[in-house]
């Protein structure tokens, strides 16, 4: 159960889980990009707006990551409090970011982290967390933390084959936000031996279909010109997901990036974070799909960029 440092009331206690689970009702962003319609529930999903990119940085980096990010995409963070946000006692300064682009949950832990929180990459609010974990594991994820209780809600974290893990979420009084302005990207790095199982189980569980599957891609993308990979995207009701095949021989910083934000100015972004302390780790490169960039963020953060191909 979540708990709150003494001295603080229920409001706080509340405001600390809402952040955890990105379910309060902040500001929102009222218009979504033209080939991303607003999508209803199906299955246990609600959205891709309540997608939350899980982002656990060093307490002295904490300001500076969440300015940086705030500056970066015109972002607005939540207050900031100091909490227990797991099953097991733990002490974690927490605050959420919504941008146009994308949620993030942001931890800076005061105490060790609890297993196996910290390798979450994604938390996504489901309509009933029982029906999502029975849903789980009827596509073939594995429950690595069982469902359990906060003031608000349920949360319970979950294993895919390929080891990608994820947090599902349910609240007790479900919130309400607009549609993102475009939706980010969950990128997946797996081997070739677990792909197509990874895919076809996500695939059940997401209620979601593959867009396209390229054998062949450019493998400069992901830091290798002149050579080529496989890449998957799928589409679901919780989002967008990439799923890129690889043999594990990547340059940094591939592999270390979990989500990839669309812009419509990929170079004014990039600008802006360089004006606000972010590294460019990976430059600027061409793609069919359009221009890809990643970045580093003050705590360590790294993150992929793109525009659309016009």
């Amino acid at each position: 159960m979540l708990k709150v440092r003494p001295g603080k009331g229920l409001k706080s206690v509340v405001l600390a889980w809402s952040f955890v689970c990105a379910g309060i009702a902040g500001t929102s962003f009222a218009t979504t990009a033209p080939d991303a319609p607003p999508m209803q529930a199906v299955g246990v999903a609600v959205g891709p707006q309540y997608d939350t990119t899980h982002v656990y940085v060093p307490n002295e980096a904490l300001d500076k990551f969440v300015d940086s990010f705030v500056a970066t995409f015109d972002g607005h963070p939540s207050p900031r409090g100091v909490f227990q946000v797991t099953p097991t006692p733990s002490e974690t300064a927490s605050q959420y970011i919504q941008t146009p682009v994308g949620m993030l949950s942001v931890f800076a832990f005061q105490t060790p982290v609890p297993y196996p929180f910290g390798s979450e990459r994604t938390g996504y609010l489901v309509t009933d967390i029982y029906q999502a974990v029975r849903e789980a594991r009827a596509a073939g994820a594995e429950i690595i933390v069982e469902p359990f209780d906060d003031p608000i809600g349920k949360d319970a974290l979950i294993q895919f084959p390929g080891g990608v893990k994820m947090q599902l979420y349910w609240h007790t009084k479900a919130p309400n936000y607009a549609p993102l302005k475009t939706v980010p990207e969950n990128r997946v790095y797996v081997s070739k031996y677990t792909a197509d199982e990874f895919v076809r189980r996500w695939v059940r569980f997401s209620k979601g279909h593959v867009t396209a599957d390229q054998h062949s891609a450019d493998a400069g993308e992901i830091g290798l010109p002149g050579k080529t990979f496989r890449r998957i995207e799928v589409v679901s009701p919780f989002g967008k997901m990439v799923v890129f095949v690889t043999n594990g021989q990547l340059p940094f910083p591939f592999g270390r990036e979990t989500t990839g934000y669309e812009v419509p100015d990929l170079q004014a972004t990039l600008d802006k974070a360089q004006a606000n302390g972010v590294k460019i780790v990976s430059p600027p490169f061409e793609t069919a799909r359009g221009t890809t960039a990643v970045v580093e963020f003050p705590g360590g953060y790294i993150a992929e960029i793109h525009d659309v191909a016009h």
